[in-house]
Order: structure tokens, then sequence, then C-alpha cells
């Protein structure tokens, strides 16, 4: 396999913060509220990253 199991676990946990982010976005509601303003895009940002850095992190060799 071309990544491991720690890549898919780092892989669900960025879906799984994307998703977060999104529901926080839909929960609040409005379109200057603070969370779907500030803290949901940050989420959805982090889970971005988190899953690119899942796909690009190899297991160093001792």
């Amino acid at each position: 396999m071309v990544l491991s199991l720690h890549n898919y676990t780092l892989i669900a946990i960025g879906v799984l913060a994307i998703i977060t982010g999104y529901a926080l976005m839909r929960i609040d509601n409005e379109v200057d509220g603070f969370i779907s303003l500030y803290i949901a895009p940050l989420i959805i940002l982090g889970g971005y990253l988190e899953i690119i850095y899942a796909i690009l992190a190899r297991k160093r060799q001792s």
C-alpha cells in the first residue's frame, strides 16, 4: 500500500475537522457571527492542512 495506517488515521481526523467546521458554520447561521466568521474557517483550514500533511508524511527509517 502506498499509505500506512497512520496516514489513513490522519486523513480521517482531517475529514472530521472539515465536517465539524462546516457544521459549526451552519449551526451559527449568521453572516456576522463570531463562530461562522472566525472559528469555523480556521477549523476547516486546519482540516485541509492535516490531510495534505497526511498524504505527504513518510515514516522515518531508523
